[in-house]
């Protein structure tokens, strides 16, 4: 596999969205990447996320043991790479609409009515 990263510049999350790229190209999977297969695969991994925290009592997520841990991370890093695979697919630039969502928030949760609270914004 050829160095997707060597003209990307420094931004880590082009680097991925890259190597992404190229793994997926080097192997034909551009035809099953569709927005509607990536969405449905970005689901199924942030459940199976989700699974290593059923049933844990509120204060053990903290105290992952090693062996979870380790389990946990590969589960997030699935959950980060099919989004940036999806949102390259649709053409978002995720630090952008992740700004942006930033802001949205922001202007409905103002800090001096949510500070402290669990309320949805139209609660508050």
């Amino acid at each position: 596999m050829n160095d997707p990263n060597s003209s990307a510049g420094s931004d880590p999350l082009e680097k991925l969205r890259n190597t992404l790229r190229q793994f997926s190209a080097e192997r034909d999977w551009d035809q099953f990447h569709t927005p509607k297969n990536l969405a449905i695969a970005l689901s199924v991994e942030a459940a199976e996320l989700l699974e290593h925290f059923q049933w844990m009592p509120e204060a053990e997520p903290a105290a992952l043991a090693p062996g979870q841990k380790a389990k946990v991370r590969e589960e997030i890093a699935d959950v980060l790479l099919y989004l940036i695979r999806l949102a390259d697919k649709l053409n978002i630039e995720l630090v952008d609409a992740a700004t942006d969502k930033i802001r949205i928030n922001a202007e409905k949760y103002p800090v001096e009515k949510a500070r402290g609270s669990s309320k949805k914004y139209t609660e508050l």
